[in-house]
């Protein structure tokens, strides 16, 4: 019987072919899949960027709600938590940076506001990609309100309830009332949400992010 022998030219195919593979499955997960997530610090950019053009073509609105990562792309829907007071904000990814070593995503002034980083400037965050816009329009993304709670254990049971439907669900709390809310939608999808969150029963509002 012969036996077959591997030549080093096919062991380094086969190794090369390997080592694409896996880098190219990692690159898209990086590159937005929903569910990626990545923990670091964050800081903010403001007035010295304010009307400028960022790296996807847009004008800077510091008040909108946007922000810049390095890799993930354009029209990306991220959810960042703030490590250390819990506040949530969710941003669409419009350029890119931040530049300085060890940070992973430069908010707008507005959604630094949303998770108490305006003063310090930087915070331990943990982002999450939860969706991808449909638009480019920096304003046209929608929330879907499924319940309002003075009480955080009602807002968590809601929560846990509809999280399997929709895998965007979370609870902002930032204006101290514990609010359900569907985020990343389009007005298409967002409208979609909220008929069938009512034929359950659930009282829906659709609000567009300014």
């Amino acid at each position: 019987m012969r036996r077959r022998v591997i030549r080093p030219l096919a062991l380094f195919v086969v190794a090369g072919w390997t080592l694409a593979t896996g880098c190219t499955g990692a690159h898209r997960a990086e590159r937005g899949r929903r569910g990626f997530e990545q923990s670091g610090v964050a800081s903010w950019y403001g007035p010295g960027f304010h009307g400028k053009s960022t790296a996807n073509g847009e004008t800077y609105d510091m008040e909108a709600m946007t922000a810049a990562h390095k890799k993930l792309p354009f029209g990306s829907m991220v959810e960042v938590r703030n490590r250390d007071n819990g506040r949530t904000t969710t941003v669409r990814i419009n350029d890119r940076g931040p530049f300085a070593r060890r940070r992973i995503i430069d908010l707008s002034k507005a959604a630094a506001r949303e998770i108490g980083m305006l003063g310090p400037g930087t915070a331990r965050v943990r982002i999450r990609v939860v969706g991808t816009s449909s638009t480019g329009d920096a304003r046209a993304w929608y929330t879907v309100q499924a319940g309002a709670f003075g009480d955080p254990a009602r807002a968590d049971a809601r929560l846990a309830a509809l999280r399997k439907q929709y895998p965007a669900a979370r609870i902002d709390s930032s204006t101290g009332i514990h609010r359900v809310v569907i985020v990343g939608l389009s007005k298409r999808a967002a409208d979609q949400a909220a008929r069938s969150l009512e034929r359950q029963g659930i009282e829906a509002v659709v609000r567009r992010q300014d």
